[in-house]
């Protein structure tokens, strides 16, 4: 299969590329050739910008074209008019983030709802209360630029190596320093993950397989402690963790915690996925894989500081 990536450099677009790959494709990537890549030759790969020149797609056509980063409805009608009808089925990496917050646990892709159509500027500033209503309005310009020919898959925090959102990366990294590691309480909040690679094998069979229609990509449900648990057994089983009143610091320093009331939107039921082949694998792997990665980043600059965490625990 002829397989057109755009994006495909940076952690999602770079797992689904490594899964095209090694399904056999015949793959090309599209971006704007910034991110360095680990990729073999036999990947072509074409430098341009959706919000500039697309040239480099003029006259090519593909199988199949996967969209691993659009952030606004713009973007998606750029790669459309680039590509004239020539892209092949069409899959749109979306989020969990563009559904409304359900109303309960469990919800299916049938019975949760995006938000509406139109219900942001499309030029807006991209902030945690914008990044859903963009995500779901990128699906709706997608469903207009390529009608049936149209998959959608929304995964939930994505996880492993590479991971520019750093946010898994942070847990890995400091129960693999050791010692008393705060932790904010209630530590059972709900928590829903998906390996990049595992992101990718699914995504690419979609595409291969020319599936339309939209997927949750998730793991089942956890228990947000029960999974740095788990990290403490795979990475550091002498680390210790500390419940800490989250509030003292703010919410961001503990990446992946949703909150002391949860969230159901880290509670939906991924069984249509999982039915087409989706595989989840074990959190442990996910953990290894990260860590092998993460230990050769430095420590960033927005996670909790030592000084900070003492003060915490003191």
């Amino acid at each position: 299969m002829r397989l057109l990536i755009a994006g495909g450099s940076s952690f999602v677009g770079r797992a689904i590329t490594w899964s095209a790959l090694q399904a056999g494709h015949d793959v090309t990537v599209i971006n704007r050739g910034v991110t360095p890549v680990d990729f073999p030759d036999s990947v072509t790969r074409l430098v341009g910008d959706r919000h500039g020149d697309l040239s480099a797609l003029d006259g090519l056509s593909f199988d199949a074209t996967i969209d691993t980063i659009a952030y606004r409805p713009s973007e998606v009608r750029a790669l459309a008019a680039a590509l004239g009808g020539r892209g092949g089925h069409h899959v749109q990496i979306s989020s969990i983030s563009a559904y409304e917050e359900p109303a309960a646990a469990g919800a299916t892709e049938a019975t949760a709802t995006t938000y509406p159509d139109g219900s942001v500027d499309e030029n807006a500033e991209i902030t945690g209360e914008t990044y859903g209503p963009l995500k779901a309005a990128c699906e709706y310009e997608a469903a207009r630029q390529f009608g049936d020919a149209l998959s959608i898959v929304r995964p939930t925090y994505v996880i492993g190596s590479h991971d520019k959102t750093l946010r898994f990366p942070y847990w890995v990294a400091r129960i693999a320093r050791g010692g008393r590691v705060a932790v904010p309480t209630p530590r059972s909040v709900p928590l829903q993950w998906i390996d990049a690679r595992d992101l990718g094998d699914f995504t690419v069979s979609v595409a291969q397989r020319q599936l339309t229609g939209a997927w949750h990509t998730a793991s089942a449900p956890f228990a947000f402690g029960d999974v740095l648990s788990d990290i403490v057994r795979v990475v550091n089983p002498s680390a210790e963790l500390v419940d800490v009143d989250a509030a003292a610091v703010p919410e961001e320093k503990f990446p992946l915690w949703a909150g002391p009331e949860g969230s159901p939107i880290l509670e939906m039921d991924s069984s249509a996925a999982l039915a087409q082949g989706l595989v989840v694998r074990d959190l442990a792997d996910s953990i290894r894989d990260t860590g092998a990665w993460v230990q050769t980043q430095p420590w960033a600059a927005h996670w909790l500081s030592e000084s900070d965490e003492a003060a915490l625990l003191a």
